[in-house]
């Protein structure tokens, strides 16, 4: 029997339909809520296309019923606006069935009762999940159990610019062996702005390093390497190190006393650091997503993967001490299933079938993601169009996710705060660290935890 046909069966089971044809097919309502995105148009197009293939598989097997996908896409802002209005229509009891999340947003909704804990269901079908890159499902993971089933993902990275290595002096087999010797901890973060300071000072570039100008999850990415945990999972709260913040600020100071980072560049506007980090050509490192891809291919006008990575490499953030761990970020959105469904069984089904390698490709190639599943690497279509998704994706062995609590924005937002006041000279890496330790307290109150 194979896992087509034995989920058909299930869901005749879960219906109770006999194999007898039917008179008259019932319609079961499933409702979905999406925020409409029209860069990624098969986050909710593939929950439809998943109901139209459980349709095909219950007239199969002769079931009464049939699934009617009503879709609600809403017009939020972005992630963070539609969560709250998510919470809201299910403190009114109009919450949906299944919905499409951030991930981080995870454990608020486990904690107030709305999304299921899916651990029995994914473990009765690991045909439908087993697939699925392991350390993805820790983005979705509150308090030891699985709430959600990870959409999409995505590897936040250093593009070093392989031309401006090789007027350093570079050889390209010294290039190419970069990022094991980051993998390695070999190379450090110290390292990496010793290299981006001699590159202005020589003048081959005019920026050493260049990251996003505001807040946002990138820069967890860097903290990571210096040991900065920010969520503690017995407690379920944010969480922050002296130790470590002090060890990553010192780092920053030392970044901006080398001239690897411009102390202007939290003043500059993203069409400035896209300027100098693309055709312009003035940045040695960028930190980003890999979407960048894209971006750059038009940029330099580059064909494919071999002219592609003769120009680039790319590196996780390097460890911030000899021996360390390096790190990179990856911020999957997510699909739930909510606990108050009438139809819960049936919604994870859908969910599953969703996710399944076929229409999660389409989705990744379309959208420059990294694929959910170890399987479709090797599909045609991202061989073809995805390879930059394919070389990724081993990446996310070292990957980082953003704490599935509420309030990591704000968090972010502080330690942002610590940053630009380094970078530009307002405060030393101590005062930074004293100053973002009393707004997380201040700002975070319980929901934050503050260690040595």
């Amino acid at each position: 029997m194979n896992w087509k046909f034995a989920l058909a069966v299930t869901l005749g089971v879960v219906f109770t339909s006999t194999i007898a044809t039917p008179s008259v097919a019932e319609d079961v309502v499933i409702k979905v809520w999406s925020r409409a995105d029209r860069s990624g148009p098969l986050r909710a197009g593939n929950i439809v296309a998943a109901g139209d293939t459980l349709n095909k598989m219950l007239a199969a097997i002769n079931s009464d019923k049939r699934v009617k996908i009503e879709l609600n896409e809403t017009n939020a802002k972005g992630y963070d606006d539609d969560a709250l209005d998510l919470l809201k229509a299910f403190a009114v009891d109009k919450g949906p069935d299944i919905f499409v999340l951030a991930h981080e947003w995870t454990g608020a909704f486990a904690q107030a009762g709305y999304a299921l804990n899916l651990e029995d269901h994914i473990a009765k079908n690991p045909e439908l999940y087993g697939d699925i890159i392991g350390a993805l499902w820790q983005s979705v993971t509150y308090k030891g159990a699985r709430y959600g089933v990870p959409q999409d993902s995505e590897v936040r990275m250093f593009f070093l610019n392989n031309d401006k290595l090789r007027r350093l002096g570079m050889t390209d087999k010294e290039i190419a062996a970069l990022p094991a010797k980051v993998d390695a901890g070999e190379f450090t973060a110290n390292d990496l702005c010793d290299l981006a300071g001699q590159a202005v000072q020589k003048g081959v570039v005019k920026y050493g390093i260049l990251h996003r100008p505001n807040a946002g999850p990138d820069f967890q990415m860097l903290t990571d390497s210096f040991g900065l945990e920010p969520f503690d999972k017995q407690s379920a709260k944010l969480q922050a190190s002296k130790s470590a913040l002090r060890d990553f600020y010192t780092w920053v100071k030392y970044c901006v006393d080398k001239k690897a980072i411009s102390p202007n560049n939290t003043a500059m506007s993203w069409d400035a650091i896209e300027q100098a980090s693309f055709a312009g050509e003035e940045a040695l490192a960028f930190f980003h997503g890999v979407w960048r891809v894209t971006d750059q291919m038009k940029a330099f006008n580059l064909k494919g993967k071999d002219d592609y990575f003769h120009k680039f490499t790319w590196i996780n953030a390097p460890a911030g001490k000899k021996g360390g761990k390096p790190a990179n970020l990856s911020h999957p959105i997510a699909y739930a299933v909510s606990a108050k469904s009438k139809n819960k069984d049936l919604a994870a089904y859908i969910v599953a079938l969703a996710s399944q390698p076929i229409p999660n490709m389409h989705h990744a190639v379309s959208t420059n993601h990294t694929p959910i599943n170890y399987g479709e690497q090797s599909m045609p279509e991202i061989v073809d169009k995805g390879w930059a998704l394919v070389a990724a994706t081993p990446m996310l062995k070292y990957a980082s996710f953003m704490p599935n609590h509420p309030k990591i924005g704000q968090y972010n937002a502080i330690i942002f705060k610590g940053i630009q006041g380094v970078e530009t000279g307002r405060l030393t890496a101590p005062a930074a660290t004293d100053f973002v330790i009393d707004e997380l307290q201040n700002e975070l109150g319980k929901d934050v935890v503050i260690r040595n």
